[in-house]
């Protein structure tokens, strides 16, 4: 009885670990300005703020709202400066998009959705 305990337990615990952030993924993403491979990490709506600009959007609207601004500041260099603060409501995280002399803050945020890490939202700040 034991041992059924104890297997029971080791399953559960499997199955509610925190889902992995795909944190060299978004590095990659940000200095390449692929905004699909961003949007893609995403929930089916995407909260974005990007420059003050906010709202919901699909992941066709929100790959749009964010090649803009890869447009206007394409060629960036980006790195974290803080990974994995975890909530009650998720995951963030913290980095620096440089682009010449301007930094940008950018916070992701992500939720677990079917044991998954999911982008729900993506702000980027001057």
């Amino acid at each position: 009885m034991n041992s059924l305990i104890k297997i029971i337990t080791s399953f559960v615990l499997l199955f509610t670990l925190p889902a992995e952030i795909p944190y060299t993924t978004l590095e990659k993403s940000m200095e390449s300005n692929d905004a699909k491979t961003i949007v893609n990490l995403g929930t089916d709506k995407i909260l974005l703020n990007i420059l003050g600009k906010e709202g919901a959007y699909s992941h066709a609207q929100a790959q749009s709202v964010l090649n803009e601004f890869f447009n206007k500041n394409s060629k960036g260099s980006f790195s974290f400066i803080f990974k994995g603060k975890e909530t009650s409501d998720g995951t963030f995280a913290i980095g620096n998009y440089v682009v010449k002399n301007e930094t940008f803050r950018t916070t992701f945020h992500f939720r677990t959705v079917k044991s998954e890490s999911k982008l729900e939202s993506l702000t980027i700040a001057d």
